[in-house]
């Protein structure tokens, strides 16, 4: 309520929430295909005293969402940032994996083509748990290649919509995980990914 301007990832999404918390703000989008170009603007506006909130649509900006870009802008320019503590999937699915949390590798989405077999080679090769983030129409192909990389037997857990209606958690070696991926062909929504170490 305090600011002046509100960046969204999704002006729609964040149009619901800031309807029913009755905040009245101006609403900018900044995704990942503008906010590069919006980087002077935005600079400028908080150079001419305005205060902006940053929301990203489910998550914390700048973990597997846009925020770094303009937080590094924020710091190379002396303009004080806050961060409040917000949902992050990523440590939720941790705990909720039952896999060693004492030290672990955030991956977050592997990338689509150039390199992604190198990513999986070397994040297969890690003796801690790491943790992806995975869309659904890649889910099968995702589980399939670590199941290649990793081996079968090792020990995931896959969380769908987490602190959500439909949370759903699912925990097994990787072949485990492909099975229960055959019988559920239209997964929907948010998925983590969590794969325990290389104990060789």
């Amino acid at each position: 309520k305090q600011v002046d301007v509100i960046l969204a990832e999704d002006t729609r999404v964040t149009g619901k929430l800031l309807k029913h918390l009755e905040i009245d703000k101006p609403l900018r989008a900044y995704h990942a295909n503008n906010e590069h170009r919006m980087q002077q603007t935005i600079i400028d506006t908080l150079h001419s005293g305005q205060q902006v909130a940053l929301v990203s649509d489910a998550g914390t900006p700048g973990i597997s969402d846009p925020g770094y870009l303009l937080v590094r802008s924020c710091v190379d320019e002396g303009i004080a940032v806050q961060c409040l503590p917000g949902p992050v999937a990523l440590i939720p699915a941790l705990v909720l994996s039952g896999l060693p949390s004492h030290h672990f590798y955030f991956e977050g989405f592997l990338p689509h083509k150039k390199g992604r077999n190198t990513r999986l080679g070397f994040l297969a090769s890690l003796p801690d748990t790491f943790i992806l983030y995975e869309s659904p129409h890649r889910i099968h192909r995702t589980l399939d290649q670590l199941a290649e990389h990793c081996g079968k037997q090792r020990q995931a857990c896959l969380c769908r919509e987490l602190s959500k209606m439909h949370e759903e958690v699912v925990r097994g070696t990787l072949e485990d995980l492909l099975a229960w991926a055959a019988s559920h062909t239209k997964v929907k929504g948010e998925l983590v990914l969590v794969v325990g170490g290389n104990a060789s």
